[in-house]
């Protein structure tokens, strides 16, 4: 069976982001797995805040509609989160509002979340390790009809998790990381 693509995309712009290293961390575990990994920034699509009324008059940003294309152009998903005030940051939240109302005229509203499989992991300096988050992201890609397995990641400590080369070094977080690896490649290329 083929090797799904798995794209990357942190849910943080802010430089040292313990997210923006999770998903580094991450990238490297699915190239190891032998899987194509491509990280984004969201950066690379900047997006006006949701607004129904700019929708109705301008429709969706070009780059709403080059993000849904680089989702669908992969069968794996992982979103890595910050958690602000016990959910997702603005920024993530924009860019799920905005690819959702992406429509090709071949497929119905938000097809691009039912086709493939989702991740989900977060890092917080907490003990919770932005378990919050995940809660809020999981129940928002799902009312996306996204498919998004079981196993996800919420590194407590993440101030302290990594060592001087940038790797995971707590077994436990190795460990919880690598499942949601394994999971995610297991459940992107039955979906193929």
């Amino acid at each position: 069976m083929a090797a799904p693509k798995i794209l990357i995309i942190p849910g943080s712009l802010r430089t040292g982001s313990h997210n923006a290293k999770l998903a580094a961390v991450a990238a490297y575990e699915f190239a190891q797995a032998g899987v194509d990994v491509t990280r984004v920034s969201l950066a690379d699509f900047p997006l006006p805040i949701y607004d129904e009324d700019l929708y109705v008059k301008s429709g969706v940003p070009k780059h709403a509609i080059n993000l849904k294309r680089m989702i669908g152009a992969h069968q794996g998903i992982l979103i890595v989160t910050p958690e602000y005030n016990a959910s997702v940051p603005p920024l993530l939240k924009n860019a799920i509002d905005w690819i959702s109302r992406v429509q090709d005229p071949h497929e119905r509203r938000g097809e691009v979340f039912r086709d493939r499989a989702f991740a989900i992991a977060s890092a917080s300096q907490s003990r919770l390790g932005g378990a919050r988050a995940l809660s809020a992201l999981r129940l928002i890609l799902t009312s996306c009809h996204a498919n998004v397995i079981a196993s996800q990641l919420a590194l407590a400590f993440a101030d302290q998790a990594y060592d001087d080369m940038d790797r995971l070094k707590n077994e436990g977080d190795i460990a919880a990381l690598q499942d949601l690896v394994r999971q995610l490649i297991d459940i992107s290329q039955r979906m193929m």
